[in-house]
């Protein structure tokens, strides 16, 4: 069905203009200053007088499908598409995260079949590198065929899912050779698995000690270490979910002698702090993830990084645990903080916070808010026509009501868990109506669509 959104504020990366925009085939057709409903007959017409219009917002790092520390995260396509549509989000990508002993095509193949013919909203992936040999190199090159062109190492979860130098080197060189993105979470692992093992052996055990156990300085050097190997490789390299200065910093340098690099701040670093993980009676727990909460001055630092565009993008790391059921696994009497399923579930929350933290208060402008929410991830991860407000591009568009003003609450929340990290926190706008290629799939903090609409978007 053809629609016409009449009177909205146009607001994209770089421009803030008022007109009337026309979608019919999947795509945008017109932009103009004003069209006539009744030269395009048959056509849905909404009137955006006193809203914004913004392209679809793309989520870059998101887990759903995630089999993780002996359990499983809890949303699935259709509950996480419908939480990002509702929020605002078109367009998510997802990360493949194989075991060690995985055949990565299969891999591929299962995170692919949670989404095909379910996802509401339109999706891709980074493949997941967590072992490199010939067998999985020549996956790989197929993988990046089928239109994936972005792969994820860990230097991180020793034994698990990190990889070595061999093969981390490796990846880098087939990556700069097929013109593949390698994001990665950088911290140390060695450290990391030391300090841990020291924590616990001295009795610290809860929540509070998972900040410890993975201090800036680790994920600085992590960074450093990944921005050493890309720039013997030539690779392009992408730093996902960074959480304090230091790491920044590190990323800045290898830059400015050359290195192509782009850096991720996830939602919860920038609002969130480590004495939410050191609330009492294991309510910490909610707030476990990795690279961790960092203390107070972290956040303004890194709001400083998104306004000054040292940081591209802005993510979710979307990683959805029970708390009941979930976070407890690392609870007394066998309390352990390493036992904690890592993650925050925020893929529904996160433009609006972005929003509300970061507009109103006018620590960033419009048109950085649509930059990093939607543009540099489509940009850098060559999601073509995504991010855009433009004639040809993709018709995913947000109308955003900014007098909006509510709650966030998991009693409302279309996300699977039973906890949200920002209960009761108010939100200063929200969505009024969201589409994905032309279609209306939400309004008004509901999902209105059909699910197994959303299509994987090949990159090439």
């Amino acid at each position: 069905m053809a629609l016409l959104i009449q009177n909205a504020r146009v607001i994209t990366s770089t421009d803030d203009y008022t007109a009337d925009v026309y979608c019919a085939g999947e795509q945008i057709t017109r932009i103009e200053k004003s069209i006539d409903p009744k030269s395009v007959p048959g056509a849905e017409v909404i009137d955006a007088k006193g809203k914004y219009l913004f392209p679809g917002f793309i989520d870059p790092h998101v887990h759903i499908y995630l089999p993780f520390m002996g359990t499983y995260a809890k949303d699935t396509w259709e509950t996480a598409s419908r939480a990002a549509l509702v929020g605002g989000t078109t367009t998510l990508i997802e990360m493949i995260c194989p075991g060690k002993a995985d055949e990565p095509m299969a891999a591929f193949e299962t995170w692919l079949s949670k989404a095909n013919g379910t996802a509401a909203c339109d999706y891709t992936f980074h493949m997941g590198v967590t072992r490199f040999d010939p067998s999985a190199e020549q996956q790989f090159r197929e993988i990046v065929k089928k239109g994936i062109t972005s792969f994820k190492v860990f230097l991180a979860y020793k034994g698990a899912l990190g990889v070595d130098d061999r093969e981390l080197f490796h990846t880098l060189r087939l990556a700069k050779e097929l013109g593949v993105v390698v994001t990665a979470h950088c911290e140390n692992e060695t450290i990391v698995a030391e300090l841990q093992a020291r924590l616990l052996a001295e009795g610290k055990t809860g929540p509070e000690w998972h900040e410890p156990s993975r201090p800036p300085r680790v994920e600085a050097e992590g960074v450093h270490h990944l921005m050493t190997f890309a720039e013997l490789t030539g690779a392009e390299v992408y730093v996902v979910h960074t959480s304090c200065d230091e790491a920044v910093r590190e990323a800045q340098c290898a830059i400015a002698r050359g290195v192509r690099a782009h850096v991720e701040v996830v939602l919860p670093h920038l609002i969130l702090d480590k004495t939410f993980a050191e609330k009492p009676g294991f309510e910490g727990a909610k707030y476990v993830m990795s690279p961790p909460l960092r203390d107070k001055r972290q956040p303004p630092a890194m709001w400083n990084h998104l306004r000054s565009r040292a940081v591209a993008t802005v993510g979710t790391d979307h990683a959805p645990f029970d708390f009941e059921s979930q976070k407890t696994m690392g609870k007394p009497p066998k309390s352990d903080f390493t036992k904690i399923p890592n993650g925050i579930p925020s893929v529904e929350d996160r433009v609006n916070l972005l929003y509300t933290h970061g507009v109103t208060t006018g620590r960033i402008d419009l048109h950085t808010f649509v930059d990093a929410a939607s543009t540099q991830a489509a940009r850098i991860f060559g999601l073509r026509g995504k991010g855009a407000i433009a004639v040809g591009a993709d018709a995913d568009l947000v109308v955003y009501d900014p007098q909006y003003r509510g709650t966030i609450s998991a009693k409302t929340h279309h996300m699977a868990t039973d906890y949200s990290a920002f209960e009761g926190w108010e939100i200063k706008g929200r969505p009024s109506v969201v589409t994905v290629r032309g279609q209306v799939m939400a309004r008004d903090g509901r999902f209105v669509g059909r699910m197994g609409t959303g299509k994987l978007v090949k990159r090439g």
